[in-house]
């Protein structure tokens, strides 16, 4: 069909379906964040556990967090605390 727009009621139309079988099955998921949060959303697990949510993100919250695993923040501190003396 030439010289028809596409928004042209008198374009053909085409039925598109989307495919048995190869698509994921979606669910009502919960979302379980660290520092408790939780929400509702869908995805193709029913149940997600996350570390960090919109609720506690040093981006939305404007407020900075250490995740600490094992003191290794600790250790951090105590290590250039000693490279500071050193050097005075």
């Amino acid at each position: 069909m030439q010289g028809v727009a596409w928004s042209d009621p008198r374009a053909p139309r085409f039925e598109t379906s989307m495919k048995d079988g190869i698509h994921p099955k979606y669910f009502e998921c919960t979302v379980t964040c660290g520092c408790g949060n939780s929400f509702q959303t869908r995805a193709t697990v029913k149940e997600l556990k996350i570390e960090v949510c919109s609720v506690c993100h040093p981006f939305y919250t404007g407020k900075q967090r250490f995740v600490d695993s094992a003191g290794r923040v600790d250790k951090f501190i105590k290590k250039y605390a000693k490279a500071e003396k050193a050097k005075s």
